[in-house]
């Protein structure tokens, strides 16, 4: 087997998925049967500066090149190989956000992400513009609030994007973007494949009073579907992607991504009546529409699938920073006594203890907003845990109280789509490092959402290998065939996972748990307003 590993890379053929993630830069090299052969990491963190969620293009440029010297390290241990050539890339980041550059391609202000929770205003206006859900972290509300702020720079864009879209840009001199990551920017008409044109126009109409030198469509990306040739590696993006020249150009780029469509390949949730639930630092369902939603949801994202489909999204902000900041205090109550635990070991044991714990907790209640949450209405974050003198308050409830509020915004956006729109969803897939822990995030998630669950055995590859599979259908795909047939047929027809069906106890628990989470949302709004500065 390794010598054929061997041979793929020499060949040139192996195909590369490098996914910007929150806490995580990862990249994922696949050989021919799509099956990993190396992985490469890099860890970063976003940092709150002028109360402004960011990342610095430095910080960008090295996370790329030491999630690339990570990947490239391994061959070498694994196969004593140099990595000259690839036979595609793909690229992934955390979706959405506001990266304004002008005509030389200078970033005009900071890099603001999808965790920032400042432009409410626009929504508002927006909203009712188009008839149309444009939640907070899109590009299109940034840009509005921008506008509404009488940001100088506004006037200066010739180039609007996002994370996975610059990176690309950078690598291919391409400005383009995957239909699905676009459809975060700017919504989409999924029977063109492209914006959708009324609300481009009443856009422009809405600002043309600003005397703009540019128009909306002007300035976003091209919209390219799954499948599509989105550029090559050029000479430049070689040496950025790896400084030591070894690396060749002309590798061939797939359509750039963000991590909620990377997440649907990952997990073979592209056709209809198909659902996923990524949870990582935030949690987010994407399900596959049959049919148009009634009406008008504020908690409800319409995007798309990477090649188009219309999705009914919901996402939340935050999912297990709180709970990681937990088990760090945990961890650093270890080494008090001298006692030395494994990252695995810790969660492991301490998720395990939650199965224990009460169906509703046991009384206890915990909000993990390290950002706002706009679904729970909450516009900054401030972590709570909250319980009445004689709740049960015990190990195993304190942990399933972590673990229910790392679900529970997702479950109110759930609600609405289950219950007042009606959507059917056959299954929901899970992926993301709450799932890491076997059975516990499954379980849970499947009482929380009253719906059969799947973990697939490789979940834990996750995104950048979705965006490798990508790469792989541009490059594989016959004439016509589809990308739900791909994978379905080349992907996962082998693949192995668990179901879980869903306890009556656990959906009543959660039930109860969420009762009592609603009912205490004030205390998590008042503690926003109390520690505020």
């Amino acid at each position: 087997m390794s010598e054929a590993v061997r041979t793929v890379i020499r060949s040139g053929k192996a195909v590369l998925g490098i996914e910007f993630g929150s806490t995580r830069i990862k990249g994922v090299l696949v050989d021919e049967s799509h099956m990993p052969i190396v992985t490469g990491t890099y860890d970063w963190e976003n940092r709150l500066e002028n109360n402004i969620w960011t990342y610095s293009m430095e910080d960008i440029r090295k996370g790329l090149q030491g999630c690339y010297r990570s990947l490239v390290e391994d061959v070498c241990k694994r196969y004593d190989l140099p990595l000259e050539r690839l036979g595609a890339i793909g690229i992934s980041g955390m979706m959405h956000g506001y990266l304004p550059f002008d005509k030389d391609g200078e970033l005009l202000v900071p890099f603001r992400t999808w965790r920032n929770t400042m432009t409410g205003e626009a929504c508002s206006r927006l909203i009712p513009l188009f008839q149309f859900n444009i939640p907070q972290r899109w590009s299109i509300a940034h840009l509005y609030q921008a506008i509404l702020n009488g940001e100088e720079h506004v006037k200066d864009i010739a180039f609007l994007t996002t994370l996975a879209g610059y990176i690309h840009w950078q690598l291919s001199g391409e400005k383009v973007l995957g239909v699905g990551e676009a459809s975060g920017m700017f919504p989409i008409d999924s029977s063109v494949m492209d914006y959708d044109r009324r609300m481009l126009e009443q856009f422009d109409e809405l600002v043309s009073g600003e005397h703009f030198s540019w128009k909306l469509k002007d300035i976003l990306p091209k919209v390219l579907t799954a499948g599509e040739t989105a550029g090559t590696l050029t000479e430049e993006g070689a040496r950025l992607l790896d400084p030591t020249g070894t690396l060749q150009p002309g590798a061939a780029l797939c359509p750039p991504e963000g991590d909620a469509g990377t997440g649907m390949v990952a997990t073979d949730s592209v056709a209809i009546r198909t659902g996923n639930v990524s949870a990582g630092t935030s949690i987010f369902s994407m399900v596959v529409l049959e049919e148009p939603l009634k009406k008008v949801h504020e908690e409800l994202d319409l995007v798309t699938t990477p090649d188009g489909m219309p999705v009914a999204m919901v996402h939340c902000n935050n999912c297990t920073s709180d709970l990681n900041a937990w088990m760090g205090l945990f961890e650093q109550f270890a080494a008090a006594f001298g006692m030395t635990i494994s990252p695995d070991d810790l969660y492991g044991t301490l998720y395990r203890e939650a199965l224990g714990g009460d169906a509703d907790c046991g009384g206890l209640v915990s909000y993990n907003y390290f950002s706002g949450e706009p679904i729970a209405g909450v516009e900054e974050g401030r972590p709570l845990f909250v319980r009445k003198p004689d709740a049960n308050f015990t190990l195993a409830n304190f942990m399933r109280t972590h673990l229910y509020s790392a679900m529970a915004a997702l479950k109110i956006g759930m609600d609405i789509l289950t219950g007042e729109e009606q959507v059917p969803i056959d299954r929901l897939m899970g992926h993301g490092g709450l799932f890491k822990t076997p059975v516990v995030g499954q379980r849970l998630l499947a009482g929380a959402m009253n719906v059969p669950v799947t973990v697939m055995d490789n979940a834990g590859e996750g995104g950048p290998w979705g965006m490798a599979i990508l790469a792989a259908y541009m490059v594989e795909k016959a004439e016509g065939e589809e990308l739900a047939a791909y994978l379905q047929n080349r992907i996962f027809a082998d693949q192995t996972g668990t179901t879980m069906e869903p306890e009556a106890g656990d959906v009543a628990g959660f039930e109860s748990f969420l009762a009592r989470y609603k009912a205490t949302l004030p205390a998590e709004k008042a503690a926003v307003e109390g520690l505020s500065g």
